[in-house]
């Protein structure tokens, strides 16, 4: 399995979680590097490009917020998996982790195997191949590369988050398709993550802003979902 020949890099300020995560980690076969602050963190996946990334919130020097933020705007990080952990359990907690791009969100105290168990998830995920893959997905007004990780619109490039990126583009690639919010959440966030639909809503909203005219092929239907007009 794939799966057991992973890196996960931990940026935790806990060396008593750090400890114990690493010892469970590597009795599951994963190989494990840490960093106790945002910085070292921050250096470290750009230097390993690890498998997926444990993050805490709370950290000194730079939050997880802003680490999470830096990681998935780097080309080269943009696709590591991350799963939150804090002290924090508020609904706009998640909310804000999981719009920054983060596929998972798990609360302090929690259970070592349930974080495994989340790892293994999101691995088996990342690693499932997909049929068919397209190099990019074109439009008159709009180009999304999946190899590049990029989008332009109107000729012109637009950043977005790997979460916008991701929702765009399986969008466009069912377009014409009608989806729920809850098929949504399912599909591109992943079915561990328990969080309010109107994230999506969030999400859309922001994808229509940042593509300007082009946001005129994301359709909203009223009580039902959202689908990709070309």
């Amino acid at each position: 399995m794939l799966w057991k020949m992973a890196e996960i890099l931990i940026i935790e300020d806990e060396k008593d979680i750090v400890e114990s995560l690493e010892y469970n980690l590597k009795k599951e076969g994963y190989r494990v590097s840490k960093a106790y602050d945002g910085l070292n963190g921050l250096r470290l996946a750009g230097e390993k490009i690890p498998s997926l990334i444990v993050l805490d919130l709370m950290l000194p020097g730079l939050d997880g917020l802003e680490v999470c933020r830096r990681i998935k705007r780097n080309p080269k990080t943009a696709a590591v998996p991350v799963i939150m952990l804090t002290a924090k359990g508020s609904e706009t907690d998640k909310v804000v982790g999981l719009e920054l791009g983060a596929d998972d969100y798990i609360v302090k105290p929690f259970s070592i195997k349930e974080l495994i168990a989340r790892i293994k998830t999101i691995l088996r995920r990342y690693e499932k191949p997909k049929e068919k893959p397209l190099a990019a997905v074109k439009f008159k007004d709009l180009e999304i590369d999946t190899d590049k990780h990029e989008v332009r619109a109107a000729g012109k490039p637009v950043e977005l988050t790997a979460k916008e990126f991701q929702l765009l583009l399986y969008l466009a690639e069912n377009k014409e398709r009608v989806f729920s919010r809850e098929r949504l959440l399912d599909t591109v966030w992943g079915i561990d993550v328990a969080i309010e639909t109107r994230t999506v809503d969030v999400h859309m909203r922001r994808l229509r802003e940042k593509l300007g005219k082009a946001g005129r092929h994301l359709v909203t239907l009223r009580g039902v979902g959202y689908k990709f007009k070309e």
